[in-house]
């Protein structure tokens, strides 16, 4: 009898199957969507990145729930698709499809103006889309296209429209981030593509640790108003957002994924979560993780003389000379 002989015994074949079933089982949060009676009848959405993945489910969440929802997205073609799938899924045909590049700020610019002049109110902004693994590219605005698209874009976006969401309230602000950013740093000379190590993960891990900073000081800025910022982890989930990485490195990722990771709608959770639970009414700067808890990020996430000078940076960057 050889070795693997013992990968053909039933015994083995079951004990496989169980323990699969027991991890897949166990990768589901405390909290679940479908048990949560909120509506969002009257309620306006936006959710970025909303064409595929985390994003796509977010936005079919909101729909289901009687939104009115913005589906912000680059790809005309991939954005239509998702349109007509949500809409078919949920019967709900108030769901639009605007078109933006979140790595360029004119499309920022162009898309935010849109959106103050079409809608009356906004009630909750999902700042989902991201990117990883990108090779060094410098954008049009002179900033690394990772940090453009990742941090620079979704601040101006959210800065664009907050007057809006005031004018809303209550309102929430939720910025899809990452338990990577525990493993990232902080340098300004980042923003222009200066310094950085394109190996891997390490400029997306940068990015969320900014995107955490960020929210905090917004929601310091936005004490009194009655609109809440926090930032999620959504997870490890198998996502289209390694399509930038090796194709072995993608091949390994969602073999393993299967098993141990989340899939995009269960990736969704936490953001809808933030976006809409009872329990986080009035909860503001905080991080939340993948299974709905309210945890403590790394240390310069919670330094505040750091999240006023991070934040003063941005809205220089962003700001339009």
């Amino acid at each position: 009898m050889h070795w693997f002989d013992l990968f053909y015994n039933p015994m083995w074949v079951l004990s496989t199957a169980v323990l699969a079933l027991v991890v897949r089982i166990q990768r589901r949060g405390s909290w679940d969507p479908q048990s949560c009676s909120v509506r969002l009848k009257g309620k306006t959405a936006i959710v970025t990145g909303a064409n595929t993945g985390i994003g796509k489910f977010i936005a079919l969440d909101f729909a289901r729930r009687g939104a009115r929802v913005i589906l912000a997205c680059r790809s005309q073609a991939r954005g239509s698709a998702a349109l007509e799938e949500i809409r078919e899924k949920t019967g709900n045909s108030d769901v639009h499809l605007r078109l933006v590049d979140v790595s360029s700020l004119d499309s920022v610019r162009e898309f935010a103006e849109g959106i103050l002049k079409e809608e009356e109110a906004l009630h909750i902004l999902v700042n989902n889309a991201a990117v990883s693994g990108l090779p060094r590219e410098i954008t049009k605005d002179g900033f690394d296209a990772s940090f453009a698209t990742n941090h620079l874009g979704p601040f101006l976006l959210t800065n664009l429209l907050l007057d809006l969401m005031k004018h809303s309230a209550p309102a929430r602000i939720v910025t899809l981030s990452s338990v990577n950013h525990k493993k990232g740093e902080v340098d300004f000379s980042h923003f222009r593509g200066e310094n950085l190590n394109y190996f891997m993960d390490i400029v997306y891990n940068h990015t969320k640790l900014h995107n955490i900073i960020c929210t905090n000081e917004l929601a310091r800025r936005l004490e009194g108003t009655d609109v809440t910022a926090n930032s999620v982890h959504p997870g490890i989930v198998t996502t289209e957002v390694l399509r930038h990485y090796p194709w072995g490195v993608r091949f390994l990722f969602n073999l393993i994924g299967f098993f141990f990771f989340k899939t995009p709608e269960e990736g969704a959770v936490s953001s809808i979560y933030c976006a809409l639970a009872e329990e986080m009414e009035g909860i503001t700067g905080k991080y939340c993780d993948c299974d709905c808890h309210l945890v403590l990020p790394a240390p310069l996430a919670r330094d505040a003389a750091l999240a006023v000078k991070d934040f003063e940076i941005c809205e220089r960057l962003t700001s339009k000379l």
